[in-house]
């Protein structure tokens, strides 16, 4: 697994390394054939053309390279206490546009960041840098906002569930990747049904209900669309030997839902595929990701190509 910690000598940065240095099995592995390779990464804005024809090239190499040694000499030694050997890179560019290309350029599998994030809906949710990393690669972002992080030694994953092949890519990524989650990790499937005794849709004047249905047909659609959606995710989990269990949520307003479950019920992450929306773009994971988001606290990972 080729991991990749963008670090810029924040508090938030330093939350990403101390999760990997949490996961004593990615330490246990290192020598084995499924080591983890990982890569600390620092981007050091460039210098104006004036300073570099006034102080030399060199000098601003140099200057450059110290900043960034400067940064990296700490993660490096909180990840080899915990038998974590990682390599160093430091770029010169735009943070947001240097961490997707690093992580492009070395194939990594996912890229661990910290971020302050927001609590609300404002135009970034998780800081410029971040923001501009999900709004620019499709590599998978496991992203930490607060300080306490899980370090359980294995961890309980909520994964939630859209129906489709986002939802789909997200559990196969467990799979592939079990030494991030612990040896016996526990997994909770979420997949939201509507609400539909209450549900409205915009009409001419306003909102108009749906037809409406009987108790035991709305229970009916309800069960058929959540075993629909949970059948492929719970197949593949199980034949893996991953501990899981299938939760049907109802409501109206996906994200919230999914929010209010996680937090109730204390899990340590929260997994999601998001189909994204491309740069330059207030939202950038898609909307009940989002949601989720603005909401929660959660350590959230983001699966973004299928």
């Amino acid at each position: 697994m080729r991991i990749l910690i963008p670090v810029d000598g924040s508090s938030f940065s330093t939350h990403a390394v101390a999760f990997v240095a949490s996961r004593a099995d990615l330490a246990q592995s290192r020598a084995a054939a499924d080591a983890p390779d990982i890569e600390l990464l620092n981007v050091q804005y460039p210098v104006s053309s004036r300073v570099v024809r006034a102080a030399g090239s060199q000098l601003v190499n140099d200057y450059q390279t110290s900043q960034a040694n400067q940064v990296l000499k700490p993660c490096i030694a909180a990840l080899k206490r915990a038998g974590v050997v990682a390599r160093t890179t430091f770029l010169v560019g735009s943070p947001g546009t240097a961490v997707g290309t690093a992580a492009a350029a070395h194939g990594a599998d996912l890229i661990v960041m910290g971020s302050h994030g927001h609590t609300g809906f404002k135009s970034v949710l998780f800081g410029s840098v971040t923001n501009a990393v999900l709004a620019s690669c499709s590599t998978p972002v496991l992203v930490l906002r607060d300080s306490v992080i899980p370090k359980k030694a294995s961890l309980r994953l909520g994964v939630a569930l859209d129906g489709g092949k986002y939802g789909l890519a997200a559990v196969k990524f467990l799979v592939k990747n079990p030494t991030l989650f612990g040896a016996l990790p526990a997994v909770t499937l979420m997949h939201v049904v509507p609400d539909l005794m209450n549900l409205t849709l915009p009409g001419f004047l306003g909102t108009k209900p749906v037809p409406s249905y009987e108790p035991g047909q709305v229970e009916a659609m309800q069960q058929a669309a959540f075993e629909q959606a949970v059948a492929a995710p719970k197949k593949l989990l199980e034949a893996a030997g991953i501990k899981v269990t299938a939760v049907c949520l109802t409501g109206n307003n996906p994200g919230d839902e999914i929010a209010v479950y996680v937090k109730k019920n204390k899990l340590d992450m929260l997994v999601m595929g998001s189909h994204g929306l491309g740069a330059l773009k207030s939202i950038t994971m898609g909307s009940v990701s989002t949601r989720v988001a603005a909401t929660s606290r959660l350590p959230l990972l983001l699966i973004r190509k299928p």
